[in-house]
């Protein structure tokens, strides 16, 4: 028998993405499989239930009927634990799921042995790099942070020359190059800010660098595994601190990307070195959802502080649905392609990115 997926719209507040588009149903229907996506699961995204029904798609009415007797259940967010425990018993779950953060979805995926594949566990490999729901959904993050700063900035980003004289580009600092703040730098160059990327990691220099952006180099290094920043010793962050605070005292619009997966974003920007900024400068913290970098950012809201603006804007991605659901919905099929196949499921524990994202995580059969 077929194996059945199922596809429900997304309850967390303010969530407009779609785990499944059109396009990766009909390659899942391709693939074998039967599809259900409850009524309007695409809207906020702009995915029309005729578009689901031209690619095969079987459009229900409700969640219900979407996860009823479903194999495999799609996500972008975690369901609640009631709605786990309401899915067929050893059902597969594929989505950021983060068991680890809610003892109660934890114990509902358990309960129902659920087997579950939280995508931020994905390992950072070659290979995985078409499944990496991280990096595909922080690119959207660093380009939207970028246009919400010229949006809140009271000067150009540009040279200009008028009529009135010339306008001076405005001097932009992005905290953090990963893929967000990569994605940013080369957003605000395209704007054409003078853009400066700084982090702790020196082995990416040559990344900003490429993306026309100028190396801050403020002699810390804390280069880790993975290709994730360790975190800084007392004595680092100090003088990491002092060489900061003083070099902001001459930017205009600092965007904030730092973070260590598993633990509160490092605090980098102290409420001192925002005081010591011009009036009119500007700071979006992309890490809000975890804490922040800026000492004073307040998640989900947009605060004034000594003529500085401090933005923590919440799930960025989101804002940008229609092209952060194509990216994540690729993701996740080619990960789900790993074991659906010919319309059966069927895990292959020796593969290193199934074996390693499942949650609890099962080591890999010698």
């Amino acid at each position: 028998m077929a194996v059945t997926i199922g596809i429900a719209r997304e309850t967390a507040p303010g969530e407009k993405r779609v785990a499944a588009t059109p396009e990766t149903c009909k390659k899942l229907i391709a693939a074998g499989a039967t599809v259900r996506v409850e009524r309007g699961a695409g809207s906020g995204a702009y995915f029309t239930d005729q578009a689901y029904a031209d690619a095969g798609v079987q459009v229900v009415a409700d969640r219900a009927a979407a996860y009823d007797g479903a194999d495999l259940v799609l996500c972008v967010q975690p369901p609640d634990p009631s709605v786990i425990a309401s899915l067929k018993p050893g059902a597969a779950l594929v989505g950021m799921l983060q068991p680890q953060a809610d003892t109660a979805r934890a114990e509902a995926l358990q309960s129902r042995q659920i087997v579950a594949f939280p995508l931020e566990k994905l390992p950072r490999t070659t290979r995985a790099q078409a499944m990496d729901v991280l990096s595909s959904q922080a690119g959207m993050a660093g380009y939207k942070a970028v246009l919400i700063a010229a949006q809140l900035a009271p000067r150009f980003f540009p040279m200009l020359t008028t009529a009135a004289g010339t306008i001076r580009p405005s001097k932009l600092l992005v905290i953090g190059a990963g893929v967000a703040g990569l994605q940013a730098i080369a957003t605000a160059k395209r704007l054409g800010a003078q853009v400066e990327g700084f982090d702790v990691r020196p082995e990416v220099r040559e990344q900003i660098e490429s993306l026309g952006g100028k190396f801050l180099d403020l002699g810390v290094s804390a280069a880790g595994e993975g290709g994730y920043a360790r975190q800084l010793t007392d004595e680092e962050r100090a003088e990491q601190q002092r060489r900061l605070g003083e070099h902001i005292r001459n930017i205009d619009v600092i965007v904030c990307t730092a973070a260590v997966p598993g633990r509160p974003a490092p605090k980098i920007v102290s409420a001192a070195m925002i005081e010591g900024m011009k009036p009119g400068s500007v700071l979006v913290d992309l890490a809000a959802e975890t804490g922040g970098n800026c000492e004073l950012t307040r998640p989900g809201e947009t605060i004034g502080h000594g003529g500085v603006t401090i933005a923590g804007p919440l799930n960025l991605a989101s804002s940008g649905a229609m092209h952060a659901s194509e990216m994540y919905a690729r993701n996740v099929f080619n990960f789900v392609s790993l074991f659906v196949k010919d319309g059966v499921t069927a895990f292959d524990w020796d593969d290193e990115l199934l074996a390693k994202t499942v949650w609890p995580e099962r080591p890999a059969a010698a």
